[in-house]
């Protein structure tokens, strides 16, 4: 084994700490008994461990040394344009789920972020914002029976 990376390893290390803070958290969720064995907590569980399992897995990738670092770049440019772009999509979700509902605003969100990321089509990524958003909404409002933030084009639907 080679030497232990001190970054690598230490970013590992700290995924096990948020795996085992989650776990601690997840035992801290009062159960109802009239639950089965698959209650509220069963995915808090599961992410739990898979977060302690990912931490494990880079830490042994930090110690056996097949952890490869990207190099660094000597002066990284901070794109404050596509900031902007983010934060626009976040003001408008925000300002636009009570009025507007759900669907619209995470549209919106989606096509911002996408054009943060250099997306140039905003027609398609609105599309794509709209399935994702109506896919979500619909699990939510449908299956689960919480109400995210019902609007015009939900009640239309």
């Amino acid at each position: 084994m080679d030497r232990l990376r001190k970054p690598e390893t230490l970013l590992a290390l700290g995924v096990i700490a948020l795996g085992l803070l989650a776990l601690y958290e997840t035992t801290q969720i009062p159960v109802s008994p009239m639950y089965a064995r698959v209650g509220p907590t069963a995915v808090a569980y599961v992410a739990s461990a898979l977060l302690i399992g990912l931490g494990g897995a880079l830490l042994v990738q930090s110690a056996s040394g097949r952890w490869v670092s990207a190099p660094q770049e000597s002066e990284a440019e901070f794109d404050l344009r596509a900031l902007g772009w983010l934060l626009l999509g976040l003001v408008l979700n925000v300002g636009l789920i009570g009025p507007l509902g759900f669907i619209p605003a995470s549209m919106l969100l989606f096509a911002c972020t996408a054009r943060a990321f250099g997306s140039r089509r905003p027609l398609r990524d609105l599309l794509i914002g709209l399935i994702l958003a109506a896919v979500a909404y619909f699990g939510f409002a449908g299956l689960l029976d919480i109400n995210i933030g019902a609007g015009l084009l939900e009640g239309l639907i």
